[in-house]
């Protein structure tokens, strides 16, 4: 039986990483609706495919039990925030959730609670959540082959390519346009098909990872006998037809470098060096020169090819940071993180940031906040302890198995896609840590990607191919 719907629903997760960023990020009401109910085709299509018995469940799923375990304890949890419970117990939970329900005039006779301050906010933030752990589940189950995964981390390169092409065209022309009734800068920065350029270069820094994964995958994987053999595979790598995907992390670089980031592009580079250093350090099988030339190559492009663009640029925002521009986004974590205090286990509920910060900003916050510039302190508030044990140990637990796949594997492709898995994750954990890349759905959908294929670099093939 020729397996249709598990084709179908393979192509429809790499059209569906393609699309996502295109309409603003999917960071607007309809298109994050597009968002979920793509994934959820997505998840009827596998469905159909197993109970039509074209296919059987992967291996990988079964590998990846743990962190499938820690993400289904996730959604429940969000879904306890949701639902009316007790007025006893959301007092033992959630005290000062109780005392700002217990004044709600919408309360029912009943006097039950929910933990969550904004219960409509919070199902929202679960449908989402949903869509983001199906994109992973089903990025377990459908890439069975080491063809997929090339494919699926293809799909990735060429979003980032496409939003390159766009961002820097639109940039180079000033355009400063209005994109479904929002305007977009385009005239000062790239910022792609986003509203915010960090976020654009959040994008960016994933899609770099991967594509860099894949040219260390294209390497020998013999070790250089001296300097003349090491000259000769560099020449013979920039003459081959690798070059092409050499040419394509150029465009994505360039940018990068347009978006004028600070962190962004900090995030980049630092990633790239911290992973380059850890595989050297844990990479027995693969030639010390394969790091080594991607970081120079990457050094290049930062020197020459980024020196075209306007690399300075980037580098004198960051020189001339300001205090108040570091204020404007560190004082209202600071006054997020005294929310902890009041919601210390549960949070507020998923999605109630902007509701629950009106009771804490302080006179000095002008700017409404819809998200604080912290990924970590946003997770912190709206999900409490127990959200952070279980989001936390979902991507430790992704990141260890790619950081083993650097280390264990013999499998060129496999090593190459654990780099990208380990900088991607770098990079976006550092860029967390000054804006919210994390609530925009198409930088999440893509990080949850990112994050299965940190287990698929660890166990696909390993029934059939040595480590």
């Amino acid at each position: 039986m020729k397996p249709v719907f598990d084709r179908a629903a393979f192509w429809a997760l790499a059209a569906l990483i393609i699309w996502a960023p295109i309409p603003l990020g999917s960071n607007r009401p309809w298109a994050w609706a597009v968002l979920e109910a793509w994934v959820f085709v997505i998840a009827l299509l596998w469905i159909a495919a197993l109970m039509r018995r074209e296919i059987v469940p992967a291996p990988a799923l079964r590998s990846a039990a743990p962190a499938l375990a820690l993400l289904a304890l996730w959604l429940a949890y969000l879904l306890l925030q949701w639902v009316e419970l007790p007025a006893d117990l959301v007092r033992f939970l959630s005290p000062r959730a109780a005392e700002v329900q217990a004044g709600a005039t919408y309360l029912r006779d009943g006097g039950q609670f929910t933990l969550s301050l904004d219960p409509d906010a919070t199902f929202g933030f679960w449908l989402k959540s949903c869509a983001y752990v199906l994109a992973f589940t089903l990025t377990l189950a459908l890439v069975r082959r080491r063809k997929r995964l090339l494919w699926l981390c293809g799909a990735i390169v060429a979003t980032g390519v496409l939003q390159a092409v766009y961002g820097s065209l639109m940039h180079l022309a000033g355009a400063d346009i209005a994109v479904l009734g929002t305007p977009i800068q385009h005239a000062s920065q790239a910022s792609g098909s986003y509203v915010n350029r960090n976020h654009f270069a959040g994008l960016l820094e994933m899609c770099l990872a991967i594509g860099i994964g894949l040219m260390i995958a294209q390497l020998e994987d013999r070790p250089s006998r001296g300097w003349k053999e090491f000259t000769r595979n560099i020449l013979s790598l920039i003459l081959s037809p690798k070059a092409a995907l050499r040419v394509l992390l150029v465009v994505m670089v360039v940018a990068l470098v347009m978006t004028r980031s600070r962190t962004g592009n900090t995030a980049f580079f630092a990633s790239l060096l911290v992973t380059g250093v850890l595989a050297l350090v844990l990479s027995r099988a693969a030639p010390r020169g394969t790091v080594l030339l991607i970081t120079s190559l990457i050094a290049i492009d930062l020197l020459v090819i980024g020196a075209w663009f306007g690399v300075e640029r980037t580098i004198q925002r960051i020189e001339q940071t300001t205090k108040a521009q570091v204020n404007e986004r560190t004082d209202p974590a600071i006054y997020a993180v005294r929310m902890v205090e009041d919601y210390p286990l549960v949070g507020t509920g998923g999605g109630t940031f902007y509701t629950a910060f009106t009771r804490y900003r302080g006179n000095d916050i002008e700017p409404y906040y819809d998200h604080v510039h912290n990924d970590y302190v946003q997770v912190l508030v709206e999900t409490g302890a127990i959200g952070v044990v279980l989001a936390g140990l979902t991507v430790l637990a992704s990141l260890l198995c790619a950081v083993l796949a650097l280390a264990r594997r013999h499998d060129p492709l496999a090593r190459g896609v654990a780099f990208g898995v380990v900088m991607g994750v770098t990079a976006l954990g550092i860029h967390s840590a000054v804006d919210f890349n994390l609530q925009i759905p198409a930088n999440a959908l893509l990080f949850s990607v990112l994050l299965a294929l940190g287990w698929l670099s660890l166990h696909l093939g390993r029934e059939d191919r040595a480590y």
